[in-house]
């Protein structure tokens, strides 16, 4: 399970001139499309495993400020509901999840040839292949 944004709507589908260091700061965007694009390159080569992006919405934390629109309790019940449901709907993969409802995500996610640079580009940068 991956924890995705609905930010990640704004992403952009590229890899040009990410710092994978972390030495410059990187758009909170692009990252959510890079964990949500993940989700289903790992759903796609690896059929066997259970893999989904959840956007747990905009929630009052630390991070959301105190005015998030969403519902606390609500943003943990799709990642419990995945983890532990034998609903035959929860037993899918390669999904993007908002509150227990499977949404298409940014047309990016689905590419496989965006997909294989993503992994390519995380491989050669943690010398570890998926």
């Amino acid at each position: 399970m991956y924890l995705s944004s609905s930010s990640h709507f704004e992403g952009r589908p590229s890899l040009a001139g990410v710092d994978w260091r972390g030495r410059s700061a990187g758009s909170y965007a692009d990252s959510k499309l890079f964990v949500t694009t993940l989700a289903a390159e790992v759903a796609r080569l690896r059929p066997g495993l259970l893999s989904n992006a959840v956007d747990p919405g905009w929630v009052p934390t630390r991070m959301g400020g105190p005015d998030a629109p969403d519902d606390l309790e609500l943003g943990h019940r799709t990642q419990e509901w995945l983890a532990s449901s034998d609903d035959p709907e929860a037993l899918t993969s390669g999904g993007y999840w908002y509150h227990r409802r499977r949404l298409q995500p940014h047309r990016a996610v689905h590419d496989e040839a965006f997909q294989d640079r993503l992994l390519q580009g995380l491989a050669e940068e943690t010398g570890t292949a998926l």
